[in-house]
């Protein structure tokens, strides 16, 4: 007796989509991390100075990219104040790590602070790119897809 065949899903590709701009929203806070961290010294290095969705940006047509920047800097105006807060927060982790002896705790303690102060602006982005995708017409919002999976595809290792 063979089994009644079933139609594959789709909200597992619904599943795949979703899954697919976390990471990728994730990976773009953790880039913006790694980068002012380890961009070297001079006026870029305290952090970064654009606001970047990773690989949302190269997705993004640059209207929508303008559009979201500026939201993102309306609704966070304590963005340009808190400079100064992450200079700490990475300097801590620069002591952190070059410490002799070094210190694991206090490690992960600078760590847990650059990662709370990302958290908000993560959560901002998230809901912006949201709110911003939601509104595209189907037309803008396959083209969107289109090009986000262009840019994914060129990062795989």
């Amino acid at each position: 007796m063979t089994e009644p065949t079933v139609p594959p899903s789709s909200s597992g590709r619904g599943l795949k989509i979703a899954l697919a701009l976390s990471l990728a929203l994730n990976l773009g806070v953790a880039g913006m991390v790694v980068g002012a961290w380890a961009s070297g010294h001079g006026p870029r290095s305290e952090m970064p100075r654009d606001v970047s969705f990773g690989p949302f940006s190269e997705a993004l047509s640059d209207q929508d990219r303008r559009a979201l920047r500026r939201e993102f800097l309306s609704r966070a105006p304590e963005f340009r104040a808190a400079r100064q807060e992450a200079r700490k927060e990475f300097q801590a982790l620069l002591t952190a790590l070059r410490a002799d002896p070094f210190d694991p705790a206090a490690l992960s303690t600078a760590l847990a602070a650059i990662e709370t102060r990302n958290a908000s602006r993560l959560e901002l982005g998230r809901e912006l790119i949201e709110a911003r995708l939601a509104t595209m017409d189907e037309s803008a919002r396959l083209a969107f897809a289109d090009r986000l999976e262009q840019v994914l595809t060129r990062r795989r290792p």
